[in-house]
């Protein structure tokens, strides 16, 4: 017979640390599962300023590794492996991976979200030394330096006027012979006379070892080719991906994210949602560790109320 948990946590970044550490300190049974490398997006990054308390800043690696050993002072579980199907709507809740079967009185969802990624060849090795997905996160580090952001809707046009107040330069590199924007955030961005904007162009390579070297973009229009080189930001905003295929169907969506309350419930009872991957309007660390103790809150009471 498999163990059944108070509560199982489905992704070890730092939404799902800070509701193991909330709930294993309550000391509810707790388990987590992670389908990859415990820390989720922000373990990939090199330096992190803003986060309360993290001064000097410190990295991704070693903020979630202390994250983990918290947990798991207080009685969590970690297992590895990917969810493929859910039933939520028994008790125990029941959660699959592969063959394996885990059943809890509730559920935490905290798996998270992935930045839609360009594609070209060196970005993924690039990815933090010099690539970025987040203006708030790595804006000041290009203080001073030229900055270039791939996109053309709503929030590229936005995080690259944030940009201005660190970057001496900011282009918009655009597929189309137009911006997406609305209107009124195009009025603002063509206003700013920090921002440039190349259309018709894509990024078809970044170079570099181990920090953003150059870059070689291509005009969509006539083919020609450009090396961009020095040193100088990319931020990539084409979008948002949530890790929440598997709950389509089974939890109450928007976009592809869960649809949560201020005390993280979801549409179905002794379910919760917290981190990337419900519908939210900032997508930081500190918010991210916020709804996972909210989460874990919610759901002792839940337990409490039974």
């Amino acid at each position: 017979m498999n163990e059944t948990y108070d509560v199982i946590i489905i992704g070890a970044g730092p939404a799902g640390l800070a509701a193991a550490i909330y709930a294993g300190r309550a000391k509810l049974r707790t388990l987590v599962i992670e389908a990859d490398a415990e820390g989720g997006q922000i373990i990939t990054t090199d330096e992190i300023a803003n986060y309360p308390g993290a001064f000097p800043p410190e990295s991704g690696h070693s903020l979630i590794g202390r994250m983990s050993e918290q947990a798991r002072s207080f009685g969590a579980e970690f297992v590895s492996g990917t969810v493929d199907s859910v039933s939520f709507d028994v008790d125990p809740k029941t959660v699959r991976c592969g063959e394996k079967e885990y059943t809890a009185k509730s559920v935490i969802v905290a798996a998270g979200a992935h930045p839609a990624k360009i594609g070209c060849p060196g970005e993924d090795r690039l990815t933090g030394a010099g690539v970025s997905y987040c203006a708030t996160c790595d804006g000041p580090f290009f203080e001073g330096y030229p900055v270039f952001v791939v996109g053309g809707g709503d929030a590229s046009v936005e995080e690259a006027m944030y940009l201005t107040k660190f970057a001496s330069k900011v282009t918009i590199i655009h597929r189309r012979d137009s911006l997406r924007a609305a209107k009124s955030i195009q009025e603002k961005a063509f206003a700013n006379k920090k921002i440039f904007f190349r259309y018709n162009t894509v990024v078809d390579e970044l170079e570099g070892e181990d920090q953003l070297e150059s870059m070689i973009l291509r005009n969509l229009t006539d083919g020609s080719r450009v090396r961009i080189s020095g040193q100088f930001g990319l931020f990539v905003f084409i979008g948002t991906k949530p890790n929440t295929a598997v709950y389509d169907g089974v939890l109450e969506m928007k976009n592809g994210f869960i649809v949560a309350d201020e005390e993280m419930r979801t549409s179905v009872p002794g379910v919760f949602a917290a981190g990337d991957a419900r519908v939210k309007s900032l997508r930081q660390v500190v918010t991210a560790v916020a709804d996972g103790a909210i989460a874990a809150v919610s759901a002792e009471k839940y337990l409490d109320e039974r």
